[in-house]
């Protein structure tokens, strides 16, 4: 087996593996669009998303040398996750453009704010050679695509399914802020403090929302 092949491979399983949290924010961006709007906001969206992944792939050493970069990702993320979690129901007079807009947007800032260790992991992969992250997008992409909409489809029969999407969201964001190298000497003398920061953001987040949730729910039941 050739290494460019290999190097493919690797790329491949590493989007598939690490694209699972993208399949959970396109679910989640989508899931308010009319079934004609759905498509095209997951096309648009992913589309988007590669050529970004693509770009930030390129300059991943100037990255690299970005101080409290993953701290900052990670807290972007749970406002993302939080935003998703509560329910921005605005009635039928949204118009639909504005939601597909609402929708890719989401798509491409998560995907470019939960990329960061792909893109790290891809770019050891492929060996600085970005025709092959490319092509291995082309392959892994589809993949994550139909995996967002067996996602939907799931969230539409079970709503509560929304809250694991945000637990999921909440682990990356969580994961993203204590893997930071300038705060690892935090967790030197305390190692479990890592794993009791990641449960209290995880948790914070599904409280968070569910409380909203239920506040604005019950509102509007008083207006009925």
């Amino acid at each position: 087996m050739s290494v460019d092949l290999l190097s493919i491979l690797n790329i491949i399983f590493i989007d598939i593996i690490l694209g699972g949290d993208n399949a959970v924010v396109i679910a989640l961006a989508c899931r308010r669009l009319p079934e004609t709007k759905r498509n095209k906001a997951i096309i648009l969206g992913t589309g988007l998303a590669v050529i970004l992944r693509i770009l930030l792939t390129a300059v991943l050493v100037s990255l690299l040398n970005v101080p409290f970069l993953l701290f900052i990702g990670g807290i972007l993320l749970i406002i993302i996750a939080i935003k998703l979690l509560i329910n921005h129901d605005e009635g039928v007079n949204v118009r639909a453009g504005q939601s597909l807009f609402s929708a890719v947007r989401t798509i491409v800032f998560a995907d470019l704010v939960m990329g960061l260790d792909n893109i790290l992991a891809i770019a050891g992969a492929s060996k600085g050679h970005i025709g092959l992250v490319a092509i291995g997008l082309v392959f892994s992409v589809p993949i994550i695509v139909w995996g967002s909409k067996l996602i939907l489809l799931s969230m539409e029969k079970v709503p509560g399914l929304i809250y694991i999407g945000g637990g999921v969201l909440g682990y990356t964001a969580s994961e993203m802020i204590t893997e930071e190298p300038k705060i690892q000497f935090i967790f030197e003398n305390n190692p479990h403090l890592q794993h009791i920061i990641m449960i209290s953001i995880i948790v914070s987040i599904l409280i968070f929302g569910w409380t909203v949730n239920t506040i604005k729910n019950r509102g509007q039941e008083g207006h009925t």
